[in-house]
C-alpha cells in the first residue's frame, strides 16, 4: 500500500506579515501531483491543517478546493487530523458528507477511536487517526483525571484504537504530538503551558508499523526509521534556511514493513539569509525570495531597507554583522533581568486547565498567599 504522507500546512500564515496563499496554492498543487503520479493508495494529512482555530475564508476556500480535488482526480483515500492550531470542531465538520468508507477525518478527542481500514494485494491495513488535544479534554473525554501530559494522552488514544484493530491488520497511526529526540523549529508552538514537559516517549507507538506524525517542521525520522514527520511543505523561519522541505511516499509491505521515499517540495519562493556589504547586495539578482540580510558594512548604511527592497521587495529583517552578539556572551552586570511575575504563570495556568482567566478577585487571594510563602521563606 501507498502512502503520501505530509502535515503542517498551516493554511492561512504569513510570512513576517506577508501572506502565503499563493506559495501555499503552490503546494497544495505538487501534492495533488504527487497522489496521481506515485498512484497513492492514501493521503496522510497529520494536523495543522489551518494557522489558526479561525482561519480566513481565503484558507477554508483554498483546503475545500484541494480536498475536492483529491476526490475527482484521484482514487486515494484521505486521512486527516486536527492539530494545535487547528479548531477541532471545524475539522470535525469537513467528515460529516464525506464518504467513510474512502476518509477518515478526525477532530475533536473521542474516546472511540475506530480505524478506517483498506485493504490491498496483502490484506487489511487500519488507520487510526488521533487528533491532538490538551490535558483537560482528555480528562473530561476519558473521565480521567490522572491525565497530565501529553505522553498520557497520546496513550490514552492509543489504548482506545487498538482495542478496534481487526486481527492481522498491518497498523498506520496518524499524531500530532513532539517526539522525544526530534528536532524542532522556532515556528512551532508548544504543546503545553507553565513549563509542562510536551515530548513523548517513542515507544508509546509499539505495534504500529508507520507512524505519520505532525508538529515539527522538519523532515526527520525519530526514534525509529518507521516514526516520522514528513514536515512542513513551507519554511516558517529563518532558522530553517537550511532545511529541505518534502513529503513522504511510505510504501507497506505484506510484513507491515515500511520503507519511504522523500519527494521534494518546489516553493514559489524561498527562505534565505544573505550576508555582505550593502552596496555588493544591491547588484544581487532580484528575488521575491523571503530573505534575511546581514550587512558587513562597518557603518550604518542610510536607507539600507528601502534600497535594498528595490531588488528583494520580500526583504525581511536586516542587521549589521557586527553588532551582532551570542547571547551567552553579553553580560548581564547592572541590568535588571525580567523575571515572570508568579501570579501570572498562575494565571496562565489556570486558564489553560478551566479555560477562564483569573478574577480580581482570585489574582488578590493569589498574590496573598504568595506573599506569605514569601515571608514565611524569610522568617526560615
Amino acid at each position: 500500500m501507498r502512502i503520501l504522507h505530509t502535515a503542517d500546512l498551516h493554511l492561512g500564515r504569513q510570512f513576517n506579515g506577508i501572506a502565503l496563499d499563493t506559495d501555499c496554492a503552490a503546494v497544495l498543487d505538487q501534492i495533488v501531483s504527487a497522489v496521481i503520479a506515485r498512484q497513492a493508495d492514501v493521503l496522510v494529512i497529520a494536523g495543522d491543517i489551518f494557522d489558526r482555530a479561525s482561519p480566513p475564508a481565503s484558507a477554508v476556500r483554498q483546503l475545500n478546493g484541494f480536498l475536492s480535488r483529491v476526490a475527482s482526480e484521484t482514487e486515494a483515500a484521505v486521512v486527516m487530523i486536527a492539530g494545535n492550531h487547528d479548531s477541532g470542531d471545524r475539522i470535525a465538520a469537513m467528515s460529516i458528507m464525506t464518504d467513510t468508507r474512502r476518509a477518515l477525518i478526525r477532530g475533536p478527542i473521542s474516546s472511540d477511536e475506530r480505524p478506517l481500514v483498506l485493504a490491498d494485494a496483502h490484506g487489511p491495513v487500519a488507520f487510526s487517526a488521533l487528533p491532538f488535544a490538551h490535558e483537560y479534554a482528555a480528562r473530561a473525554c476519558f473521565a480521567d483525571e490522572s491525565l497530565q501530559s501529553p505522553q498520557d494522552v497520546l496513550a490514552a488514544q492509543l489504548a482506545c484504537a487498538r482495542r478496534h484493530l481487526p486481527d492481522g491488520a498491518r497498523w498506520v497511526v496518524v499524531a500530532h504530538a513532539f517526539v522525544a529526540g526530534a528536532w524542532g523549529s522556532d515556528s512551532e508552538r508548544p504543546l503545553t503551558r507553565v513549563g509542562g514537559i510536551e515530548t513523548v516517549d517513542p515507544g508509546i507507538f509499539d505495534g504500529a508499523h508507520y507512524v505519520a506524525l505532525g508538529h515539527l517542521h522538519r523532515p526527520q525520522a525519530v526514534g525509529a526509521s518507521h516514526i516520522r514527520y514528513s514536515g512542513a511543505p513551507l519554511a516558517f523561519g529563518f532558522d530553517e534556511t537550511d532545511c529541505a522541505k518534502s513529503m513522504s511516499l511510505v510504501e507497506l509491505d505484506a510484513a507491515g514493513r515500511a520503507t519511504v521515499e522523500v519527494i521534494p517540495f518546489e516553493p514559489r519562493r524561498r527562505v534565505r539569509v544573505l550576508r555582505g556589504k550593502h552596496a555588493e547586495l544591491l547588484q544581487a539578482e532580484p528575488s521575491e525570495d523571503f530573505v534575511k540580510l546581514v550587512l558587513t558594512d562597518d557603518v550604518p548604511v542610510i536607507d539600507a531597507m528601502k534600497r535594498i527592497r528595490q531588488v528583494f521587495p520580500n526583504a525581511c529583517e536586516l542587521a549589521y554583522e557586527h553588532r551582532q552578539r551570542a547571547p551567552e556572551l553579553k553580560s548581564l552586570a547592572g541590568r535588571s533581568v525580567a523575571v515572570a511575575d508568579p501570579v501570572d504563570i498562575i494565571g496562565d495556568f489556570l486558564e489553560h486547565v478551566r479555560d477562564d482567566r483569573l478574577s480580581k478577585r482570585e489574582r488578590a487571594v493569589v498574590a496573598s498567599a504568595l506573599g506569605r510563602l514569601g515571608e514565611k521563606e524569610q522568617r526560615e
